[in-house]
């Protein structure tokens, strides 16, 4: 049986690919050329469109915008359309300009996350595109770091389900001001809004999503055997994230052309009322409002109290701890 790719390197693969050429690519040459779909040549084309589907909802959640092009004569015909990652909307801004010592110091970090990033995998994967007639274009280097697992917790938690084991961890909740132990079975480990979040079992079978970055430390497997997952329990969970997140609205004010604007925009979900004002969606309403200061004084919260709250109350932290 074909070694199956962990979700995460399959969407970094998979970005790879359709940052790589301008024309796009078309189902068979993703399907044939990206590593994590090829493997799975066997479950049948029904599962590899389900699978592409659910991987393309998941870059959009990232805030990756993916175009569609109809090839000429086909318009409308979904197998022939091609897929495409626009550089476009993530230029910078005509007027930032940086200093030739600057230059070099990104030019050499990117060198160095490109060596220690592109896996042997993806470099094939370059080499397959090119057979296939498509000249790719130089990747965009640090456009997709953010999709490595960079979660301490991930891994040992993948480990402790492949092997179906308790776990135990310390979980710091954002709303307590101390961390409390957590005994789970794990059950499957989701990709949401970019996040990382472990759907897990209590003893009394209650359901539970723990944000990965909340975890404290490595993740400890104990003795006991752990509760399986149902079928479709993780796609069921997603879903329940997907639909609570889409009933969170909030008004929001942007400076045009600004890197708030650029980054709220391309929120799969979020909606441009008029220029300037955006309507957003999120998940978990504390990790939200932290994005939002971090984009402070360009984007201003005008409606939904619990968020707007939120952010005042962070920045009037920030405000008294630095002055």
């Amino acid at each position: 049986m074909a070694k199956q790719r962990p979700p995460e390197e399959r969407l970094f693969n998979l970005v790879l690919a359709l940052l790589a050429t301008n024309a796009g690519l078309t189902k068979a040459q993703i399907m044939s050329s990206v590593s994590g779909y090829a493997e799975r040549a066997d479950s049948g084309e029904v599962a590899l469109e389900q699978l592409f589907q659910r991987d393309k909802d998941q870059l959009r959640e990232l805030g990756i915008r993916i175009d569609v092009l109809d090839t000429a004569g086909e318009t409308g015909n979904n197998q022939h359309a091609r897929y495409r990652i626009s550089r476009e909307a993530y230029d910078l801004p005509d007027d930032v300009q940086f200093s030739s010592g600057e230059l070099a110091l990104l030019g050499l970090a990117a060198e160095v996350w490109r060596e220690g990033s592109f896996s042997e995998d993806s470099r094939r994967a370059l080499t397959k595109l090119r057979g296939l007639g498509v000249a790719p274009s130089e990747p965009l280097v640090g456009f997709l770091p953010f999709l490595r697992a960079a979660e301490p917790a991930l891994e040992p938690l993948r480990a402790a389900i492949a092997r179906g084991r308790l776990v135990e961890f310390d979980y710091q909740r954002a709303d307590e001001a101390a961390a409390s132990a957590r005994r789970v079975s794990p059950l499957a480990l989701l990709n949401h809004e970019g996040r990382w979040l472990l759907l897990a079992a209590e003893a009394d079978g209650t359901r539970k999503t723990f944000l990965l970055r909340r975890i404290l430390g490595r993740p400890r497997e104990l003795a006991g055997a752990a509760m399986p997952a149902a079928p479709g329990e993780d796609r069921a969970a997603l879903d329940e994230l997907r639909a609570y997140r889409a009933s969170n609205r909030a008004i929001v004010h942007v400076v045009p052309g600004s890197d708030a604007a650029v980054r709220l925009a391309n929120r799969g979900d979020t909606g441009q009322l008029e220029p300037g004002v955006l309507e957003v969606h999120w998940t978990d309403v504390g990790t939200f409002a932290d994005e939002l200061v971090a984009m402070h004084p360009e984007v201003i919260v005008m409606s939904h109290g619990p968020l707007r709250d939120r952010v005042v109350a962070r920045l009037e932290e920030l405000r008294v701890r630095h002055g």
